[in-house]
């Protein structure tokens, strides 16, 4: 549990009042949908290492881990249990654990569009940026953990970044960013498999399964579609959208 030892190494270089949080994204493998970004944040007021590691013990017992590990269920189960359920994108869901801690989870999401624009990669990195930048507080010195082997582009002397390979499984701010990421854009696959039928969205999430990649090439191309993926390229380039939007 990476988090307890970078919570340690804030209190004694800055003193009481830090935060620290977790960046995750969802999503990078799909032909369809947006990239879902979230960070989730700890807020310290005053640091109490009892306190805090009992709360990360809360959240390792309730199973926070790789969002990919958890079914639906356990994933809709953690959130209940930390009343995160209603998750939406652009608002900052705030829990308050005790007048020393807070705790914050904002979800964003990157279109294919811009995905098409800028590539998978730079379009996960932006949107990690973007969640950390409008719910970190950010006038606090801190820690900020990135999923993965690249830093999002952000330099402020206040603030540390670690990235953190299979960091959903090592850090539970991570991991829980990657459960918010990944239930929400879940549903919104399945909202928008009823808007663009045909596809299997409610079960494939966008991924290029078998059953997606034929209904590519019998329905065409929505504006949903990253057309620069294979498997849609192809058909855009041969058709352009050709189906009735």
């Amino acid at each position: 549990m990476v988090d307890i030892g970078f919570f340690k190494l804030n209190a004694q270089i800055y003193g009481n009042e830090f935060f620290i949080a977790g960046c995750d994204e969802v999503g990078r493998g799909p032909l369809a949908g947006p990239v879902v970004t979230a960070c989730a944040s700890i807020e310290i007021k005053k640091y109490d290492e009892k306190e805090l590691k009992s709360l990360l013990l809360k959240w390792k017992k309730i199973g926070i881990t790789d969002s990919k590990k958890l079914t639906s269920d356990a994933r809709l189960k953690i959130l209940k249990q930390l009343s995160m359920t209603s998750l939406k994108a652009n608002l900052i869901h705030t829990s308050i654990h005790s007048e020393n801690i807070t705790i914050k989870i904002l979800i964003k999401e990157i279109p294919a569009s811009t995905i098409d624009e800028i590539n998978i990669l730079q379009a996960s990195l932006v949107g990690m940026k973007r969640a950390m930048l409008e719910s970190c507080p950010l006038n606090l010195p801190g820690t900020i953990l990135i999923d993965g082997n690249k830093k999002i582009q952000y330099e402020d002397s206040k603030h540390q970044l670690e990235a953190i390979i299979q960091g959903d499984s090592k850090s539970l701010l991570i991991g829980l960013a990657s459960i918010a990421a990944k239930e929400y854009r879940d549903q919104l696959m399945k909202n928008l498999g009823e808007k663009y039928p045909g596809y299997g969205w409610e079960h494939n999430a966008g991924y290029p399964t078998k059953m997606h990649l034929e209904a590519i090439g019998l329905l065409g191309v929505t504006e949903m579609h990253r057309l620069t993926y294979k498997g849609v390229k192809e058909i855009y380039e041969e058709r352009g959208y050709s189906r009735i939007e």
